[in-house]
């Protein structure tokens, strides 16, 4: 019962975070930049970022980020798949390559 109930907090809080924008502490009140590096070719789109992570694991999608590590601008996405297992996926936001993927507990 206790994991029922675990399992049903951890399944609202994901879809309370879904429903929030996409930020980052460097570009949380900055789109006007974001949008400034998706039409110099810096970045690729968050459309772009969701179809790759949807096309590893469909299901909702309940946080986006964009964010700067290391000197590389970062997307990351999760998903909560079918199965009800959270997908988190790192994706390079210049290439849209793929550099980090794992399942959350």
């Amino acid at each position: 019962m206790m994991k029922h109930q675990t399992n049903l907090a951890l399944v609202a809080m994901l879809l309370l975070a879904g429903s929030l924008p996409l930020t980052s502490p460097a570009f949380a009140d900055d789109h006007d930049e974001v949008r400034k590096l998706m039409q110099q070719g810096d970045i690729l789109s968050l459309e772009t970022i969701l179809d790759k992570a949807q096309a590893r694991h469909a299901g909702r999608v309940v946080e986006t980020k964009l964010e700067e590590k290391h000197g590389k601008l970062i997307y990351e996405v999760e998903i909560l798949d079918d199965k009800g297992q959270v997908w988190e996926m790192k994706f390079d936001a210049r290439t849209g390559t793929l550099l980090k993927e794992e399942q959350e507990d």
